[in-house]
């Protein structure tokens, strides 16, 4: 079959497109799909690869830490085709950058600083410890987190719940109690007490991620014994969130002098898998067998329970989670500066524990990126890039850093030697 050389327009229109219906696939993927949908055209990978570098949508070596032979460790996302970004505001949109950065939020339109740009409740919630303690003592609603006053006739207790097998979860109200079902019964110890020793593990641990990867397991697992089409959904918004896995993550923190923690994360992988697949007696799998009715799918059961895919799983939930806890689907988005020009609380009275409000903390022009802290505004730049390094980000260049970065050396302060002493000292000490 003859082969014809493609015009420059062309063929970047079609890679453009490509890109944006595959965005997590690299070049070599990228170049294999182009030529199956066009076996005449006469395209090489190297060629694929300087248009996509060029409009910025995968990463050129010096981005992606290549030039000196060690590839940069760095995050990765993918777009989630089925968020309704307008659910929340008409003012934002998704944005995909490029490989590195991945996706971020942009507004639409200009924003007035103070503006409320969305209220959004979690897509699952692992609270802090406090509050969790709170659950687990009827003190605190199991699905919204309110604390529970004074007994009331709308606080209601987990409908599982017995004499000979009690749960001490209670909710607000039979609103909360329905939208907990989506979640508890895989948690519940009256329904499923496999679930205990890792619920325990992770509270002992103080280990949140596991907790928000327990929570988010349980909803995909019960999403898949309905037929309401909510699985499809609900996969992709995990699907969707910023990944980096815990081996990754621990790679980029070797130089720190930190070492991985593999018995624990086996240990995990141990309870997780009897919490939602391998139940250690017989009793707890027949109570876990009238929960779980539908087998899984095959892909599904690889997702979730391959012990690299558990450890991806971890990574996401680290990444991804809010200072409180919750897991949010447009939260997600939002990326990083140390100027940041969005913050996020917590106002809603009723659910103040688990609904976010964004609030824009300066005027905010079209096209520009809404941007939050991931690290202590106050702590200075090394510390900063230091956090931010932990997870696979890179050294931050927003202004304030490069601003920060140029003083000190102004100064006559030796940047490299101070954070290689900081670094050893936090290793000795124990503190990393």
């Amino acid at each position: 079959m003859a082969r014809n050389v493609v015009p420059e327009d062309e063929l970047r229109k079609a890679l453009v497109a490509l890109k944006a219906e595959k965005p997590t696939l690299g070049v070599a993927k990228i170049h294999n799909l182009l030529l199956e949908a066009n076996p005449t055209w006469a395209v090489s990978e190297k060629r694929v690869r300087k248009i996509l570098q060029s409009e910025g949508l995968v990463a050129t070596e010096k981005e992606n830490g290549t030039a000196n032979g060690a590839p940069a460790i760095h995050p990765s996302s993918r777009l989630n085709k089925s968020l309704d970004v307008e659910k929340w505001s008409s003012k934002v949109k998704v944005h995909y950058y490029n490989a590195v950065k991945g996706k971020g939020l942009v507004a639409t339109e200009k924003i007035s600083e103070g503006e409320v740009l969305w209220k959004e409740d979690p897509f699952v919630l692992a609270p802090e410890w406090d509050i969790y303690d709170l659950k687990v003592s009827s003190r605190a609603c199991g699905f919204c987190s309110t604390p529970l006053g004074d007994h009331s006739p709308l606080h209601l207790p987990c409908q599982a719940s017995s004499s000979a097998t009690p749960c001490p979860t209670m909710f607000c109200n039979r609103l909360c109690r329905m939208h907990a079902e989506k979640v508890h019964p895989l948690l519940c110890p009256a329904r499923n007490p496999a679930s205990i020793p890792l619920l325990a593990f992770a509270r002992n641990a103080q280990w949140l991620a596991l907790h928000a990867l327990t929570q988010c397991t349980s909803k995909l697992l019960l999403s898949a014994q309905r037929d309401d089409g909510s699985l499809d959904d609900d996969l992709q918004v995990v699907q969707g969130l910023a990944e980096l896995g815990m081996e990754e993550r621990f790679k980029a923190l070797r130089d720190q002098g930190v070492e991985p923690d593999r018995e624990n994360w086996r240990k995990a992988y141990g309870l997780y898998q009897q919490a939602f697949k391998e139940p250690k007696t017989v009793g707890e799998q027949k109570k876990l067998a009238k929960i779980l009715k539908k087998p899984i799918s095959e892909i599904m059961d690889k997702d979730l329970f391959d012990y690299d895919a558990f450890l991806r799983g971890l990574g996401r939930m680290s990444l991804n989670i809010e200072a409180h806890g919750g897991l949010y689907k447009l939260h997600s988005h939002l990326n990083h500066s140390c100027a940041p020009n969005v913050s996020v609380r917590h106002l809603d009275r009723r659910n103040a524990l688990s609904r976010i409000t964004v609030i824009a903390r300066t005027a905010i022009e079209p096209g520009e990126e809404l941007l939050i802290t991931y690290t202590d505004p106050e702590s200075n730049f090394r510390e900063r890039r230091r956090r931010l390094s932990e997870w696979g980000f890179g050294p931050c260049q927003c202004e304030r850093c490069l601003a920060e970065e140029k003083e000190a050396k102004e100064s006559g302060t030796n940047t490299e030697e101070a954070d290689e002493l900081a670094d050893h000292l936090r290793a000795g000490l124990g503190l990393v």
